[in-house]
């Protein structure tokens, strides 16, 4: 494993090799992403649905432990994901590796085309398919989406914060990690925790949100409001908390260790 400063050098990199990717690589990459955590909720709905009355809490526990699969998915097989965008790019954008219009066109190209993935996966595998249009699954995804709706757009934008929090950290392990092994471990657990907790997601919420008003039980209207907010709160937690934090706080290090090796690499 990586100590910090080697991950916030690994990170910036990361995060340039992001804004270089061209228009078609992003949209594809972005519309997987999007897809592959909706996947996630979407077992996670298939796994709880029959145990949430039983198991109150615990079945929340048990879906969270299934959700981390669509991360696991895009950080070590490929894809684009928002909300981790908004730590790595944000890291190299603090280390003045990118300029903030490179930023703001990658993560408007990202959320687009995630969001884009999201419901696809909600119209074709949620309503089409009907894995979260009948019976107790469309019972679990109506309360899921109803919790996040009525949330005021405090709770919402707080609410994203956390999230966005646990995912910044989980992708900042996982490029930390070694080895396939190291790097699962490293995401599982910070995703599952902000599963478990509750806190909001704005592209999964692109996934429950849209496949509730596939199933009449939300308008587009729920929807925009409540991903204004948590979309917010996500981009304050990753380039904040996470990606602003962790570069004042490992950036002299960083810059040493590279000292080092320059002056290693004279010899």
């Amino acid at each position: 494993m990586m100590n910090p400063a080697e991950i916030l050098t690994a990170t910036i990199h990361h995060g340039q090799e992001k804004i270089k990717r061209p228009f078609l690589e992003k949209a594809v990459l972005g519309f997987i992403g999007g897809a592959m955590i909706s996947f996630g909720y979407l077992l996670y709905i298939r796994a709880i649905a029959s145990l949430a009355d039983e198991l109150g809490s615990l079945a929340s526990l048990i879906g969270a432990s299934v959700f981390p699969i669509g991360l696991i998915v895009i950080l070590l097989g490929g894809g684009e994901l928002i909300t981790s965008n908004m730590t790595a790019v944000s890291t190299s954008f603090f280390a003045k590796k990118v300029t903030l219009s490179e930023l703001l066109k990658n993560w408007l190209i990202i959320t687009v085309f995630n969001v884009l993935g999201a419901i696809f996966v909600a119209f074709v595998f949620g309503h089409l398919v009907g894995l979260t249009g009948i019976g107790a699954y469309k019972t679990e995804l109506l309360s899921l989406a109803q919790s996040k709706i009525n949330a005021s757009w405090s709770q919402e934008f707080l609410s994203g914060i956390g999230c966005n929090w646990f995912v910044g950290l989980a992708m900042w392990m996982c490029y930390g990690a070694k080895n396939a092994a190291g790097k699962v471990l490293a995401v599982w657990f910070p995703v599952m925790a902000f599963v478990a907790i509750g806190f909001q997601h704005s592209i999964a919420n692109a996934f429950v949100i849209p496949a509730a008003i596939f199933e009449n039980g939300a308008s587009w209207l729920d929807f925009a409001h409540n991903f204004l907010f948590v979309y917010l709160g996500n981009l304050f937690g990753g380039s904040i908390f996470v990606a602003g934090f962790y570069s004042l706080g490992y950036r002299r290090q960083a810059r040493e260790q590279e000292e080092l090796k320059n002056k290693e690499k004279s010899y």
